[in-house]
């Protein structure tokens, strides 16, 4: 009877198992398998028990992994044998894991036991979540490696030219679209004559850390620094990242760059550098934007009439001033603070243009250029001199008789008949000329500001003012 309970109790255990469980005996022939085996193995009892194993398993050499670890139970002296092994049936291969010993009775190797789990679904999770893990290691990887793009060429175009190129399928193809900007053009005063003047050593130090410092105006207010112009700077506002605010950042941004100029010229103070002065055009309208040049030389660019507008801008301009154009005005919702006008007709337009020079901005920017506070000390006598109105940087032939009546360090007034606008260009005759811009004008009475003197001139105005 006891016997009787015992084998019942195992083929209770057996059948109720949830690991498959396949026993060989030593002549090689399956002697027991329950049913969670038959699942695994996805066939009937009878194609299993007492046929040889070999048989049955031998017939895919997908299946040599599995067959291995169970005769490597037998060549292994008794060691128990665990794997996880690929097995390959009708329908599928499965991950099992596999469990192989000797069978033992009183000390007996009676055969061999097989216990088997399907592990499939834990093998694809498993793979799974390294698949997964790969992945956030490429993507890591991919981060890194834009992220190191980005510093690269940021140093040589706007980050978000590079943001563009790298993110958007289509970044690096050729061609362009319509976009309403605003272009700044920004250049230093009389900076071609300091460069003959310096060491290049120095020269460029003092270039490097202008650049710098006005860069982090730029991108503070959202620009894309286009180009470096020799001296100068080609930005723009609303391209390639799109903006409503593009025109009132961008004059945001020309006060911002014209105040950080005090910070740049203490720095250059402290070295015994000169003082630099920097004049801005800004422009707005519609530009086509783009990559621009060839497949083998490429890079991102706006053009337009908008853009040679404010170039001309910023060559009526003065050290510290702004010049804007009438479109760049109508497009600012917040309050302006001007500070002169001027209608000028510019080669390829078919009317005027009104400028403006623009001292500040309002609202939620609240920028403010210091008001001119120039301290002029009057000459005990007037200072005769001839001028020649300019035309770009072409002195025309005509001559005008002129008095300088008042003088500070870096301005005058000049009393004169010539017919004058404010904007204009003029040189007056002194050893190598002196190079000049009106600021505004009152009745044949004319402020200027002086672009470029020669040594001479400046020493004579020192001692004029001082005296």
């Amino acid at each position: 009877m006891r016997n009787n309970d015992e084998n019942s109790i195992r083929t209770h255990i057996l059948r109720d198992m949830s690991e498959g469980m396949l026993v060989v005996d030593l002549g090689g022939t399956i002697r027991s398998v329950n049913p969670a085996a038959l699942a695994i193995f996805a066939c009937a009892e009878e194609d299993l028990l007492g046929r040889p194993f070999a048989a049955c398993f031998f017939e895919y050499p997908e299946n040599d992994e599995f067959n291995q670890t169970v005769l490597d139970a037998v060549y292994s002296s008794g060691e128990k044998q665990e794997r996880i092994v690929p097995f390959r049936r009708a329908d599928r291969t499965l991950t099992l894991h596999v469990r192989a010993s000797f069978l033992k009775e009183d000390g007996r190797k009676l055969g061999l036991i097989a216990v088997i789990s399907d592990i499939s679904e834990l093998a694809e999770l498993r793979d799974a979540v390294k698949a997964m893990e790969q992945i956030q290691d490429l993507n890591r990887k991919l981060a890194l490696k834009n992220e190191f793009l980005e510093k690269t060429f940021g140093r040589y175009i706007s980050d978000d030219v590079v943001r563009t190129i790298l993110e958007t399928p289509d970044g690096l193809v050729m061609g362009g679209k319509k976009r309403e900007v605003t272009v700044i053009i920004s250049d230093l005063r009389d900076f071609t004559a300091l460069s003959t003047r310096m060491e290049p050593a120095p020269f460029l130090e003092m270039l490097n850390h202008y650049f710098e410092e006005i860069y982090e105006v730029i991108e503070a207010y959202h620009g894309t620094l286009l180009e470096f112009l020799g001296d100068g700077l080609f930005v723009v506002f609303g391209a390639p990242v799109a903006s409503a605010n593009h025109a009132a950042d961008a004059a945001a941004a020309a006060i911002a760059m014209q105040q950080r100029m005090e910070r740049i010229n203490a720095w250059n103070r402290e070295r015994g550098y000169e003082e630099l002065r920097m004049g801005i055009g800004l422009s707005t309208g519609e530009v086509i934007a783009g990559n621009i040049g060839s497949e083998k030389r490429t890079k991102y660019g706006v053009m337009g009439q908008v853009v040679n507008l404010a170039g001309r801008l910023e060559s009526f301009t003065a050290g510290g001033d702004i010049i804007i154009s009438r479109a760049t005005r109508d497009a600012i919702r917040e309050p302006l603070e001007l500070a002169a006008s001027r209608r000028i007709r510019f080669k390829g337009l078919t009317e005027d243009e009104t400028v403006y020079r623009l001292q500040g901005i309002g609202g939620r920017y609240d920028l403010h250029l210091p008001e001119d506070s120039e301290m002029f000390r009057p000459l005990p006598e007037p200072r005769a001199i001839d001028l020649s109105p300019m035309e770009g940087k072409t002195v025309l032939p005509q001559t005008y008789e002129a008095r300088l009546t008042e003088v500070s360090l870096s301005e005058a007034w000049l009393e004169t008949g010539a017919p004058l606008q404010n904007f204009d260009s003029i040189c007056l005759q002194w050893e190598e000329g002196i190079y000049a811009r009106v600021l505004e004008s009152r009745g044949g009475r004319f402020r200027l500001r002086f672009l470029s003197c020669p040594p001479s001139f400046t020493e004579w105005l020192r001692l004029a003012f001082s005296g």
